[in-house]
């Protein structure tokens, strides 16, 4: 199978002068929710292609992705510029193993994550798979700004529609807010204090999955193994699952 098929751009969503939405029409294989695709352009004669989480779930179209531009990156800038109708290349199948059907059994589904990791989450929780398995799913996106908390509206139909089976706990760091939690997320691991806020704990019923920043990811884990948790492997069912493409 070729490395690369065309797609052509639906839509740009500039949510900051950073954080963009790119919807893409393409005609990839089916995926499961949570998993990546890479995304790519010709840049100086030369194929550049980096992997983005997908946010739409895999009933839905056009594709969509959620990103941030890397300040003198080669990709990321040139796709936060596409106009509706431009052409790049997108991988034919998705890839990566931030999925339900790699989790356990569990009572709370904890989906954890800071700036553009919340875009797998969102694909899980616009499935029926989530709401079937679990008594609680908790989603958890930390950023620094307020204007940085992306998807509001979908969430918001979400917590509309599945009531007291979901929570929504925001983390914002460099201002106060009178809704979001500050600090950083593995803190309120250690402290309770997202526990507290959520109504849900960090047990032997829970799994949680992170996806984001690779510093919290590293610190977030460490404290949910303090708190008892261990991460989650095929051949060792666990507690933590952690996606790694960055």
């Amino acid at each position: 199978m070729s490395q690369w098929i065309e797609g052509r751009v639906v839509a740009n969503h500039a949510w900051t002068a950073r954080l963009h939405s790119l919807q893409v029409e393409a005609d990839i294989a089916p995926f499961a929710a949570g998993q990546f695709i890479r995304l790519g352009l010709m840049v100086d004669g030369a194929e550049v292609g980096r992997p983005y989480s997908l946010v739409n779930p895999p009933q839905a179209r056009p594709l969509e992705f959620c990103f941030s531009v890397v300040p003198g990156g080669p990709l990321s800038g040139r796709l936060a510029a596409m106009r509706t109708g431009d052409a790049l290349l997108v991988a034919p199948r998705a890839n990566g193993f931030l999925v339900l059907s790699e989790v356990p059994d569990c009572r709370r589904l904890w989906l954890i994550s800071t700036g553009t990791g919340i875009g797998p989450f969102l694909s899980i929780l616009r499935t029926d798979e989530p709401w079937r398995r679990v008594e609680r799913v908790v989603l958890v996106h930390a950023v620094r700004l307020a204007t940085e908390l992306i998807y509001r509206d979908a969430i918001e139909e979400i917590a509309a529609a599945r009531g007291e089976q979901f929570a929504y706990v925001p983390f914002v760091s460099r201002e106060a807010t009178d809704f979001a939690l500050s600090g950083r997320i593995p803190n309120a691991i250690a402290d309770g204090s997202l526990e507290a806020r959520a109504g849900a704990a960090f047990d032997a019923q829970s799994h949680v999955m992170l996806c984001g920043n690779p510093q919290m990811v590293a610190d977030a884990e460490a404290a949910l193994v303090t708190r008892g948790l261990r991460k989650h492997r095929r051949r060792e069912p666990g507690h933590i699952s952690v996606e790694n493409y960055w």
